[in-house]
């Protein structure tokens, strides 16, 4: 089968690209004389056609402690582009997290700056970067979460029915139920085509995060872009139709995150940009809804798994609707979330073991060092989850799970050594949102259904974030009160 003309065309753009592109990036470290041990792979490359294997394959961190035996904890590599270096441990995350010369920015790899866009929270920097940060943050502190608790409560009982199914893939549903309540509350959209059209565009755009930057036909890449456009052109006709309401209501707003960016001003009074408001809308939807779907999972599957937290669940959730027999509220409240310490441990242990964020990249900006070695401008430095997760001088016994290791504030661990949220000015702002989201859901399955697995030792995939790799399909029986 020949190449078409435009695909030859396309293939070879990018190539020359890339080529241009290692050829100046290899001149300017050709200047360091103390690079990091390890190997760059092959021309334009690199070493990333392994290590998105090793990922989709739940193999990522053997991957990269193969390269940890051969080089120490700071090695070099190349992926997705650019040269990268990792750094294992403590030190390396505030390294990453705080580089105090201010070397090390958020900026992402090429496909993810451009599915999100390059306006997005994790590129902006300054002031741009506190005003949307800012503005987002607002709607997701506890203090305004605990206005929303009822109302997220409600959206979640009403999601959560089976219609008889004796059977669900728990991955699509925690997809579809976060999305849904992402939807509702923090963007007031209304259930309907609309909403279904932009969730299947949002899961498109998430597969290509983590791809190779060509955009060819039927390539993850492609199909990212292409989602990404349709979901730039539904926020550009939302914002329009908020920036309208807010006008004709004469500043008044709907309360919702839209009717907040659209309403926002710099310092000098003017209006945000609408590419800046779209990219960090997109960034807001990734995660708010998918990596809180990624732990919803999980928990599940752990539920069915393990009889000890089964029953601690349990016991904690049904006391908690004993408690509220006769009570005047028909949802739960901020103080019922409170008392939910047990399952949220449970949560944090799982965290631990298996982050929904294994790891990210950001980008050198200026010239660097760090352990003894230089890391030019325009590399990238890679931190890693789990290489501080599962260190037994920080975690001992790591591969056991115990979410006593999370009782009472007693407990510390050293700074940056505990990372499922990233760390520094840039790690997530939607952590308390995530909690609150996961106790209740997991509350209303808990004390409504059983459940049981229907694929034993179903393996983790990841595209980019950790899944079961057939969906996790359960089992579903109704749960008698009290049982």
């Amino acid at each position: 089968m020949f190449i078409q003309p435009v695909c030859l065309a396309v293939i070879l753009v990018a190539i020359a690209a890339l080529l241009a592109r290692y050829v100046k990036i290899k001149d300017s470290y050709s200047q360091h004389k103390v690079l990091p041990p390890g190997s760059l792979g092959l021309p334009l490359i690199g070493e990333t056609i392994g290590f998105l294997r090793a990922h989709k394959l739940d193999k990522t961190q053997e991957w990269i402690y193969e390269r940890v035996a051969k080089h120490g904890p700071v090695f070099k590599t190349s992926l997705l582009g650019y040269p990268t270096v990792f750094l294992i441990g403590a030190a390396g995350n505030r390294f990453v997290f705080h580089a105090n010369d201010g070397a090390i920015l958020s900026n992402q790899p090429t496909p993810v700056v451009s599915i999100m866009g390059k306006h997005n929270t994790f590129e902006l920097n300054g002031g741009l970067h506190r005003l949307m940060r800012g503005a987002m943050s607002s709607f997701l502190q506890p203090e305004t979460l605990q206005k929303y608790v009822q109302s997220m409560d409600s959206i979640v009982k009403q999601q959560i029915e089976f219609d008889g199914k004796e059977s669900v893939k728990t991955v699509m549903l925690m997809k579809r139920l976060t999305f849904k309540v992402t939807c509702a509350l923090l963007f007031a959209i209304p259930p309907g085509r609309e909403q279904d059209l932009l969730f299947e565009d949002f899961t498109a755009a998430l597969k290509g995060l983590w791809s190779l930057p060509f955009d060819l036909p039927k390539s993850p890449f492609r199909r990212a872009i292409r989602a990404r456009e349709r979901i730039c052109k539904f926020f550009s006709d939302l914002i329009r139709e908020r920036k309208n309401e807010l006008l004709e209501d004469k500043g008044s707003s709907k309360g919702d995150v839209v009717s907040s960016f659209a309403n926002l001003r710099d310092g000098d009074g003017g209006e945000i940009e609408e590419d800046v408001l779209i990219d960090n809308l997109i960034t807001l939807v990734i995660g708010s809804h998918d990596t809180t779907a990624i732990l919803l999972t999980l928990l599940i599957r752990l539920i069915a798994r393990n009889e000890d937290v089964r029953n601690g669940v349990i016991e904690e959730q049904l006391a908690i609707l004993k408690e509220r027999e006769g009570g005047d509220d028909e949802n739960l409240t901020w103080n019922d979330l409170q008392k939910m310490k047990y399952t949220w441990r449970i949560a944090q242990e799982l965290m631990r073991q298996i982050p929904p964020v294994f790891g990210n990249f950001k980008k050198v900006v200026k010239d660097t060092s760090f352990g003894g070695f230089d890391i030019p401008k325009g590399w990238q430095v890679f931190w890693l989850a789990s290489a501080t997760h599962m260190d037994k001088n920080i975690f001992p016994d790591p591969e056991r799970f115990d979410p006593t290791r999370f009782e009472g504030s007693s407990k510390s661990f050293p700074p940056f050594s505990y990372i499922p949220f990233g760390g520094g000015p840039h790690s997530c702002p939607g952590n308390e949102f995530a909690r609150v989201e996961v106790l209740l859901i997991v509350h209303h399955l808990i004390v409504n259904y059983q459940w049981s697995e229907m694929v034993p030792d179903e393996p983790i995939t990841r595209d980019p974030l950790p899944y079961p790799a057939m969906g996790l399909p359960i089992k579903l029986h109704p749960r008698k009160l009290g049982y």
